[in-house]
């Protein structure tokens, strides 16, 4: 299991409370409706932000 940042865990917790609203887009502009979507763009705005995300396992 991967280890994040507290500070991730928090950007992935306010994304899926705006997915939840329905507030959540994606870059295009459309609504998110996936969970795996919403971690998705919480890991990656905190990966922006300078918080500790592992890489992406292939």
């Amino acid at each position: 299991m991967a280890k994040y940042s507290k500070k991730a865990g928090e950007k992935v917790e306010d994304t899926m409370h705006e997915m939840k609203e329905g507030k959540l887009k994606t870059g295009s502009g459309k609504k998110v409706t996936s969970k795996k979507q919403a971690v998705a763009i919480g890991l990656s705005e905190a990966k922006k932000a300078g918080a500790k995300v592992p890489k992406k396992k292939t």
